[in-house]
């Protein structure tokens, strides 16, 4: 069985971490922190994997670049599979520590401890007793103290959207769970000229990583850039659902046609965050024909839990005369073309010409420059 030492030298090596933050990645060991079960996800599935049954397999996960669920549906047995917990993919971790540019005696706020292993490296990073870490799931937390224990970080159990005034100010914000709204608490209690990171997106593209700089007016502005998907703070899912639930045999619709093939505006990196942008609340999923990947008949379903709005757009081989369906009081297919038309006309802007400004009315989204707001 090779060794961790052997296996996290290997997982440097790849990740290849900055000189600033290698030697942190070397003494902090990953597998100290993952949970004895975990969940190693194979293409839409879920394959659990415990230290116990298989002991070299658990250890070479916890040293593969990838992430590792380690809790379902906020620990309910009963529900359905949804990824409520992770350890994060450690090439992202360290994407994330660096666009945080941290440096020794900074005060660190982070929001979702996880397993604790992201809030041990920030410790290394910063000094004992410089990290307060806040995680929601009481039993998520109880975990990463115990990991945690003798590194002096101070782990409190709580709604991380609120920040910890007791521990304020801070000089970084770092969110280890993606928003689609910006907590002003965050803003709040960090010191002027100090920074937020955070993961962002909407519901129609999660999502990338904004950098905000805070201001001395209690004002944050930055920009977005890099591909990283999170898991969202609780208090900002989308509803879960499954497509059954939220398209009825019994739900009467319009139907048209179209010329647009999803593949542009769904996959495209900076098209589909532009749409999110401008049609908010939306959801999609492709659904290949007789669940086949790769089959040419599919449909896309664009969906909205909130105003239970439907659409769904049919592509066959053929004519370029796709078939959409549109139910309830939104419009989400023309609302999406409407977005996917000015990204077009914008220029096809990439995902790093837009920004942030959050102020204590709230964020507002720009382009460019700060006032140039998207809708």
């Amino acid at each position: 069985m090779t060794s961790a030492e052997d296996l996290r030298s290997r997982l440097v090596e790849e990740v290849s971490p900055s000189s600033t933050w290698r030697d942190t990645f070397m003494r902090v060991p990953r597998h100290h922190f993952v949970p004895d079960r975990i969940w190693v996800e194979s293409e839409d599935d879920l394959t659990p994997l415990t230290r116990v049954e298989d002991p070299e397999a658990w250890l070479r996960a916890c040293y593969s670049d990838r992430p590792l669920i380690t809790q379902i549906d906020d620990g309910d047995a009963t529900r359905r599979g949804y990824r409520s917990s992770s350890a994060s993919m450690p090439s992202i971790v360290a994407m994330m520590l660096e666009a945080a540019d941290l440096a020794a005696g900074h005060r660190v706020l982070e929001i979702g401890t996880g397993t604790g292993w992201n809030a041990a490296l920030l410790a290394d990073k910063v000094g004992r007793g410089n990290v307060t870490s806040v995680e929601i799931d009481p039993a998520v937390a109880r975990q990463a103290e115990e990991a945690l224990a003798g590194s002096g970080v101070h782990v409190v159990t709580g709604d991380g959207e609120k920040g910890y005034p007791p521990d304020a100010p801070y000089d970084r914000v770092l969110a280890t769970a993606a928003v689609q709204r910006v907590p002003y608490a965050w803003v709040e209690q960090t010191s002027p000229g100090g920074r937020v990171v955070t993961p962002w997106g909407t519901s129609f593209h999660n999502g990338t990583l904004l950098r905000l700089q805070v201001e001395a007016d209690g004002t944050a502005s930055g920009r977005f850039g890099g591909n990283v998907g999170f898991m969202w703070v609780r208090g900002q899912r989308t509803p879960h659902g499954s497509l059954e639930d939220r398209v009825r045999p019994e739900h009467e619709y319009t139907e048209t046609s179209t010329d647009l093939h999803p593949y542009e505006p769904i996959s495209d990196f900076d098209a589909s965050f532009a749409i999110g942008l401008r049609v908010p609340g939306m959801k999609d999923l492709l659904v290949f024909d007789d669940d086949v990947p790769g089959n040419p008949n599919y449909t896309v379903y664009l969906m909205d839990p909130g105003s239970g709005s439907w659409a769904s757009w049919r592509v066959q081989p053929g004519p370029h005369d796709y078939r959409v369906r549109q139910h309830g009081p939104r419009r989400l297919f023309d609302e999406l073309a409407e977005a996917y038309s000015w990204w077009r006309k914008a220029g096809r802007p990439e995902h790093t010409r837009f920004g942030v400004t959050v102020t204590p009315e709230g964020q507002r989204v720009w382009l460019d420059a700060p006032g140039n707001l998207v809708s």
